[in-house]
């Protein structure tokens, strides 16, 4: 890069809308826009964890907003809210471990209404606002659990996995405002809604030794979430993006 050009890397100037920012990879993404410059609109249903979070984000000019993205006021609400901006991350999202022979409707409503209504219904609102700005950036996160399949996650999987199918259309359709579209999928994260699963039995230590590089943590997420919303990543859409220490490749998830 020669002297005195823009770094490709830096959120300086931009403004980053962020869900889910009062815990795990949400709060982590919130804190690493800001680190790299940006002025960050984040938003989370815990008023005192997103104070939390405010409390740690670099610079100024920052705007927090206590929203649940399932009642539609309040996620209509935040659209309108939110002003102008640079790009989105949709980390806002839940877990649960259900087999499906005990799977209940009111279980399908809360999975998808949170991990794939919410983030949906939300970009059509700032895209009908026009407050995502041209060459802006929107990125999913959706996880592994949408090509592998961990038992007891038919819900969660497959709520993960429209992410995936919303991401590569919705790429297509706004290709010509120079916005782009795309998925990061961590694997194990050490977060709460993790520590959370580990609680209803899942044995997070068994699958983080199956990964060459172990266990993950929120910054490992968040800085690859900063990539794809910097001008570095400015060719690259409807993509995928794998972050999980190597442990999915034996699976042969692409075949």
């Amino acid at each position: 890069m020669s002297a005195g050009a823009a770094d490709p890397f830096s959120l300086a100037g931009k403004r980053i809308l962020v869900t889910g920012a009062s815990s795990g990879i949400g709060r982590q993404t919130a804190i690493a826009c800001a680190q790299q410059g940006a002025q960050v609109v984040f938003t989370g249903r815990d008023a005192a964890r997103l104070a939390a979070t405010a409390d740690v984000l670099a610079g100024e000019g920052h705007v927090q907003c206590v929203a649940d993205l399932t009642v539609p006021e309040q996620l209509t609400a935040l659209a309108e809210q939110c002003g102008a901006i640079d790009g989105v991350v949709h980390a806002a999202g839940i877990s649960r471990l259900v087999p499906l022979r005990m799977l209940k409707q009111a279980h399908l409503d809360e999975m998808f209404g949170h991990n794939v209504y919410a983030p949906m219904l939300l970009t059509r609102e700032l895209l009908a606002r026009r407050r995502l700005q041209p060459k802006g950036s929107i990125v999913f996160v959706s996880a592994v659990a949408s090509h592998v399949g961990p038992l007891a996650s038919s819900a969660y999987s497959a709520s993960k996995a429209a992410l995936l199918g919303c991401m590569r259309s919705l790429g297509l359709e706004v290709a010509k405002q120079g916005i782009r579209v795309n998925c990061i999928a961590p694997g194990y994260v050490r977060t709460p809604m993790l520590d959370g699963l580990a609680t209803g039995g899942l044995n997070t230590d068994d699958y983080a030794a199956l990964a060459p590089l172990g266990m993950g943590e929120p910054q490992d997420v968040a800085l690859a979430a900063v990539f794809y919303l910097a001008d570095a990543s400015r060719w690259i859409t409807r993509n995928y993006f794998v972050i999980d220490g190597g442990l999915t490749v034996p699976m042969d998830i692409y075949a």
